[in-house]
């Protein structure tokens, strides 16, 4: 894996030195500087140029907002992940406004590793504890320099949710793997099986993605954590009439995430599983099949250990008959999102 440059900047000590030990657990973060106050940041950031920066508020010096502000210009490239105590949606709200792409409360540091990855892998990242506040971020705040017909809002989980049913939606099949890899490193990382139901050529230039990155695939299929299913199939085996028989998506799906489960290489794992037949319905012209599709897998998320993606195409959900559909398919979700 290519080592990530990661800068960390907090005045406190103690802080500090557990997230940069927390980070040198896994081998790409090795290269991690550390700065105490404001305009060291911003001087650090101009000359190391870091992929990752984790910045405090409250710094001495320059508070950490303006650092932001500053860095943006220094090193446009980095990615900047707020590690805070301020909880106010507001603050969250200004922060992202500036173009930062997560914001982690330090009473969620159990969350780094979710918010790191879902960052470098080019998503948003806001800590659960503010979600409630913070159900739909507008689509400007993301992303101020897109025209307004192309901004799409991240709508965030809540806290009160247990499980993960994500839908997000693609400009292109480069763009759909891209995010699917992402999805799929993280749950290989945490020691988490996986499923991926999708088309022949998803399912290969899925799995030639994650060999190049250095995963042993034949392997992880031999011994039974990752599963790879073709979409157009597993339709088949519960469509009566063209419409999802409740009862057999609910025992399929349930099977499935119970057989992956027994691969997993750890305990309490839970399922990662992401596909497009609910998409696939919706190109074939079956709306309101691929919407009773996403309510079922909906209520399987939740009864079961199991995170679940769904990839959409945009061409599909921005013609005109399917846009109000894709609104009622996103409320089945507990985050939805556009890259």
């Amino acid at each position: 894996m290519p080592d990530c440059k990661t800068l960390v900047v907090d005045d406190f000590e103690e802080f500090r030195t557990f997230v940069v030990s927390a980070l040198r657990e896994r081998t790409e973060f090795q290269s991690i500087w550390q700065a105490a106050d404001g305009l060291e940041a911003v001087q650090r950031a101009e000359d190391l140029q870091p992929d990752l920066i984790l910045l405090d508020i409250g710094l001495p010096g320059l508070n950490g907002v303006e650092a932001a502000r500053r860095i943006r210009k220094a090193s446009p490239n980095s990615r900047i992940l707020f590690v805070s105590m301020e909880s106010s949606a507001e603050m969250v709200e200004e922060i992202l406004r500036l173009g930062a792409r997560g914001y982690l409360l330090k009473s969620d540091a159990h969350q780094l590793w979710a918010a790191v990855d879902e960052i470098l892998g080019g998503g948003y990242f806001v800590s659960s504890s503010l979600r409630g506040a913070l159900h739909k971020i507008q689509p400007e705040i993301l992303d101020p320099r897109l025209p307004s017909d192309e901004r799409s809002p991240l709508l965030l989980r809540p806290p009160e949710a247990t499980h993960g049913h994500q839908v997000a939606s693609y400009p292109n099949d480069a763009s759909f793997v891209k995010d699917f890899i992402r999805f799929i490193e993280a749950a290989i990382k945490a020691g988490n099986p996986v499923i991926v139901i999708a088309t022949e050529a998803h399912r290969r230039n899925l799995q030639m993605a994650l060999e190049g990155r250095g995963w042993n695939m034949a392997a992880a299929i031999e011994e039974g954590s990752y599963i790879a299913l073709d979409a157009s199939d597993t339709i088949s085996t519960f469509m009566v009439n063209d419409w999802p028989d409740s009862a057999q998506v609910v025992k399929g799906l349930k099977e499935m995430v119970a057989s992956a489960a027994q691969a997993a290489k750890r305990q309490n794992a839970r399922v990662a599983a992401c596909g497009e037949m609910g998409p696939m319905l919706l190109a074939q012209g079956k709306r309101e099949a691929a919407f009773e599709l996403e309510r079922l897998t909906h209520e399987v998320a939740a009864s079961t250990r199991v995170d679940i993606l769904c990839g959409y195409m945009l061409s599909d959900v921005q013609l005109e008959e399917n846009r109000h559909l894709f609104e009622r398919i996103c409320a089945q979700h507990s985050a939805a999102y556009s890259r």
